[in-house]
């Protein structure tokens, strides 16, 4: 099964490259399969490239639902309600 993620980027680099920030880690990734890549911009993150760019709105949702989904696992199997 492949992820992708959506992340921020906060800077962007030479050589087609761009600083992202994800909960507060940060790493270089690639953005040469975008045409073009601003500091603000949200792109979704697979295995160090940019394949696509999001609005903030969906980029948010998502990430949103991603935290639902690590409480839900770090949420011990008796206290979740049936």
């Amino acid at each position: 099964m492949c992820l992708a993620i959506p992340v921020k980027v906060v800077e962007v680099l030479p050589n087609q490259q761009a600083v992202i920030d994800l909960s507060g880690v940060r790493k270089v990734i690639s953005t040469a399969l975008l045409d073009t890549v601003q500091v603000g911009d949200y792109v979704i993150l697979h295995v160090g490239y940019a394949i696509g760019k999001l609005d903030t709105d969906e980029a948010l949702r998502t990430l949103d639902l991603f935290g639902e989904l690590a409480m839900i696992e770090s949420t011990p199997v008796e206290a979740i309600p049936s």
